[in-house]
């Protein structure tokens, strides 16, 4: 089973369920794709032995080959590359790799590298296999390296995926394909709006959901008045607890710092799989 974690909005909690879930079940798969910030690592504290250079197709234009008809920057659905005076201008950062450019090239003057965009690291923390992503600095486009994180996905094992926040497309391409997603939420009328455009994002992507709402005990019941007028089912509320933030702040799992919710989580992977089903 794959199992998203994403939330509407940050600051929810999402790296701490996603974490803490991933520990419950232990041999699992723990995939980072939070490729613009992942901080997983921090937690789950795994022995990295492999890196792997992450690049996307960009075009290689020969002048000494090109007539410069244009009909590169014609299909050019971005803009990366145009031709003027004899003269043709590639802007890498808006280029998406598709290849369409060296494809219609009708004098074959265009040839296509690979320009990195980020790296992937692989290894272990305990019995988890994991993976994430770093995007370089400054790159705009985090969903071709969420392709090739979740391309490591195993049919044989269970899959935890931490998306970032937010429904923007680097998020819709970490949930994709995935089999139940866990939206975590906090009882404010932030977290309600967000919450919100994250269900509605799922329910286009056809993926089932259910929410856990954390810091449970401080906002209003609105979230969960929306859940049940949804029919989306709340399969956990954490309470407010200061050792929670401190364990945080340390790069403490919360399975770690407070045993006791050990069951609770794995009690939640119970539930989802009853979704699931």
């Amino acid at each position: 089973m794959i199992i998203s974690v994403a939330s509407g909005k940050g600051g929810t909690g999402k790296t701490t369920i996603a974490t803490s879930l991933a520990l419950s079940l232990g041999n699992v798969q723990f995939l980072d794709c939070d490729v613009e910030e992942p901080n997983a690592h921090i937690f789950l504290k795994p022995h990295i032995n492999e890196k792997i250079s992450v690049g996307i197709p960009v075009p290689e234009v020969d002048e000494s080959q090109c007539n410069f008809c244009g009909k590169c920057a014609e299909v050019c659905e971005f803009n990366a590359i145009v031709v003027i005076k004899k003269k043709v201008l590639f802007f890498p950062k808006l280029c998406h790799g598709c290849g369409g450019c060296a494809y219609i090239c009708p004098e074959k003057a265009i040839k296509e590298v690979e320009r990195e965009i980020g790296v992937i690291e692989k290894g272990n923390s305990g019995t988890i296999d994991f993976i994430h992503g770093i995007l370089n600095v400054g790159e705009p486009m985090a969903p071709p390296l969420i392709r090739r994180v979740k391309k490591y996905i195993l049919n044989s094992k269970h899959a935890v995926i931490d998306a970032s926040p937010g429904t923007s497309c680097p998020v819709v391409e970490a949930v994709k394909g995935s089999d139940f997603c866990l939206l975590v939420t906090e009882p404010t009328p932030f977290g309600l709006n967000d919450l919100k455009l994250a269900v509605g994002m799922l329910r286009k992507l056809a993926i089932p959901c259910g929410v856990v709402i954390n810091c449970a005990d401080i906002g209003n019941e609105e979230v969960k008045r929306y859940c049940e007028s949804e029919n989306i089912p709340i399969l956990m509320t954490i309470p407010w607890d200061r050792r929670i933030a401190e364990a945080y702040s340390r790069g403490i799992p919360l399975i770690e710092a407070l045993p006791e919710y050990q069951h609770s989580f794995s009690q939640l992977y119970e539930k989802i799989r009853g979704e699931f089903r």
